[in-house]
């Protein structure tokens, strides 16, 4: 049989974007009930599904895991079978279910409010067993699956992780959770680089942060930066302050028109009031900076404006933040 994939394609689309679409008027008191029992909870959310709902469940519970709420994915069918001792009176159960009326959803619902659990439903029939077990229900429904046959769960998966997103994201600002708290969670990875490594942590330092007095001659700062096998150095006043750097880009600019280059004082050539960055600062944002003012190097100083050490684009690459 011959179709046209691009048109059957968008109406695919179509039909998941008008599911999504359809859940925002059903957020309301029911969504706000579900949020505060959620945050109310001495225990963990425990969210339970079966089959391709079961998977987004999955979904539901690690994001909400990453994300500072404590949560464990509990299948549905091996609740019944062992798994329920995971369960405690303290904790949320939400359930995702389209049809809310599994055979196993009979045996398991009993249970849990015998364990003394807080339920909230996911489900597509809102007059379900699991809707009138539920102490929330949220309507999830949809007109229609994308699946030509009605059968495979499509249109309906969609809508249940689009309203589980909502939910991780509403609790992720009501918590308060921030960029270190994400980080403590992925610490491993680029993400975690990202969001924990330092300027500190990569940046050069001792022998291979060449830092010279402004008096200092060009020829004397060249075999400095050579022996740190450096792209520039830091200068400096009397006093160990800030004053300039002097890069390669400031070698060439002066090579071609000074002849008397390596007896000039570096004063005299080095770029002055450079760009600089805070030891503290996360590498991402340094890397940023360097990206916008299309720089390589940058010194790296003190709250006193004395450089403690030089950040190179070199140093981010092998960070893997590049």
């Amino acid at each position: 049989m011959k179709i046209d994939v691009v048109k059957r394609a968008r109406e695919v689309l179509n039909i998941e974007a008008a599911a999504i679409k359809n859940l925002k008027s059903r957020v309301g008191k029911n969504f706000v009930a579900a949020l505060n029992l959620i945050l109310k909870t001495k225990g963990r959310v425990v969210v339970s599904g079966m089959g391709k709902t079961g998977i987004i469940a999955q979904k539901f519970s690690a994001t909400l895991a990453s994300t500072g709420t404590p949560s464990l994915f509990l299948h549905t069918a091996e609740a019944i079978h062992g798994d329920l001792g995971k369960v405690t009176s303290e904790d949320v159960v939400i359930i995702l279910s389209n049809s809310g009326a599994t055979e196993e959803m009979k045996q398991l619902l009993p249970l849990l409010k015998k364990i003394g659990s807080k339920i909230i439903a996911f489900t597509g029939n809102t007059n379900s067993l699991l809707a009138k077990y539920s102490d929330v229900v949220l309507d999830i429904s949809v007109e229609k699956e994308a699946c030509p046959l009605g059968l495979a769960p499509t249109a309906s998966t969609t809508a249940a992780l689009a309203m589980a997103d909502a939910v991780s994201v509403c609790l992720i600002e009501l918590k308060g959770f921030k960029e270190k708290d994400f980080a403590f969670f992925h610490p491993g990875g680029a993400l975690g680089r990202r969001l924990l490594l330092k300027v500190e942590d990569i940046m050069r330092k001792g022998r291979n942060n060449p830092v010279v007095r402004e008096d200092k001659k060009v020829a004397e700062v060249l075999l400095r930066i050579t022996q740190a096998r450096a792209g520039s150095a830091t200068v400096t006043d009397k006093k160990g302050r800030l004053k300039g750097i002097f890069t390669d880009g400031d070698l060439r600019r002066h090579l071609d028109t000074d002849k008397d280059l390596t007896r000039r004082r570096i004063k005299e050539v080095m770029t002055r009031h450079p760009v600089v960055v805070k030891k503290d600062m996360l590498a991402v944002e340094a890397m940023r900076i360097l990206q916008q003012r299309k720089i390589d190097e940058v010194p790296v100083v003190d709250e006193k404006r004395r450089p403690v050490g030089l950040l190179d684009v070199q140093d981010l690459l092998r960070a893997g933040l590049v």
